[in-house]
């Protein structure tokens, strides 16, 4: 495994990071628990010492997987990553979106981030870990409802107490970014990122390359899409997002399809997945600090971190590139 530090800290994370979104259940039909308690394991056995979680990912129930997950394994050999700003819980700040918790229940999400409830959620998050410190701590959507110079007080304040090592944001542009950086030591973003979503190369990387911060970048896979194990007709289970996403459709499974068979020969030049060529080829682009992936479980969590041992030639990023650039999805 290779580690890297993010921006100017002395934080150091695996390249590959474990994603605990699905561990959650929400918004991917359900989850196991042990299951993903055994993929956040095996994960850390073959050196995938960081993961990412939030407290929206089940209402909390990501959080608490992850807690159980890492009980017996000594604090200072991990990185835990969390977030704040997204609440189900309170109907302060902007509306979001509706939606249904893992029992049904209808909630509605709010982006917030004023003081008192990033304070709050960080001690929730805290208790969830099993944890009295969060390595870094992201505020998850940006919140128009609120001044960034609030919202960066309230963090600057958990770093002094000693609650969160290092402040960070998730989906921020190059714009918010250095607005942020007016009043907190931002040293990363987290942004979506993969072969088939690269907008933020026009401006999200040339201005972290730039301020030396790091990105973490997530959905590297297009959650499944590019592990080339999806088909026209895809059945999701209720209540999973990827059901209404333009991305999978028949027509862009198909087109995925047939990229991944034109770059299989250098998966298989590697004794790798479609998947690890993905997530490698995802650490290899410039500015990006590490890949988060999800996995649901043991086998999935151990196929992701051996990614992490493929390197790939200049040429064979090359071919990958010029591939990519024959590729059409129809996302309108």
């Amino acid at each position: 495994m290779e580690y890297r530090t993010l921006g100017n800290s002395d934080l150091k994370l695996s390249v590959v990071t474990f994603g605990a979104w699905a561990a959650g259940g929400w918004m991917w039909g359900g989850t196991e628990q042990n299951n993903s308690v055994e993929a956040i394991r095996a994960a850390y056995d073959l050196g995938v010492t960081s993961i990412d979680t939030a407290p929206i990912y089940g209402q909390g129930f990501s959080e608490q997987v992850v807690g159980e997950a890492i009980k017996d394994i000594p604090r200072d050999k991990l990185q835990i990553l969390t977030k704040y700003g997204l609440r189900w819980d309170s109907t302060k700040g902007i509306f979001y979106f509706h939606s249904q918790d893992n029992d049904g229940n209808d909630i509605d999400i709010h982006k917030y981030a004023g003081k008192e409830s990033v304070i709050q959620e960080c001690e929730n998050s805290l208790q969830r870990l099993g944890t009295d410190y969060i390595d870094l701590y992201q505020i998850h959507w940006p919140d128009s409802s609120t001044p960034v110079e609030e919202t960066m007080e309230a963090v600057r304040q958990l770093k002094e107490q000693g609650k969160i090592r290092e402040a960070a944001v998730c989906n921020f542009s190059a714009e918010q970014l250095k607005e942020a950086d007016k009043y907190a030591d931002i040293i990363s973003d987290q942004v979506p990122y993969s072969m088939l979503r690269r907008d933020i190369e026009e401006d999200v990387v040339p201005y972290c390359l730039e301020t030396g911060k790091g990105i973490l970048a997530y959905s590297p896979l297009q959650r499944g899409l590019l592990t080339g194990k999806m088909e026209a007709g895809q059945a999701f289970n209720e209540g999973d997002g990827r059901a209404n996403s333009p991305y999978y459709s028949d027509e862009n499974i198909k087109r995925t399809n047939a990229f991944l068979d034109n770059i299989r020969p250098i998966a298989e030049n590697h004794n790798a997945t479609l998947a690890q060529l993905t997530i490698q080829w995802t650490i290899q682009q410039p500015g990006i600090t590490i890949a988060l992936v999800g996995a649901r479980n043991e086998e999935q969590s151990t196929q992701n971190a051996k990614a992490a041992d493929i390197k790939l030639t200049d040429d064979e990023i090359q071919k990958i590139n010029t591939e990519l650039e024959k590729l059409e999805l129809k996302l309108d």
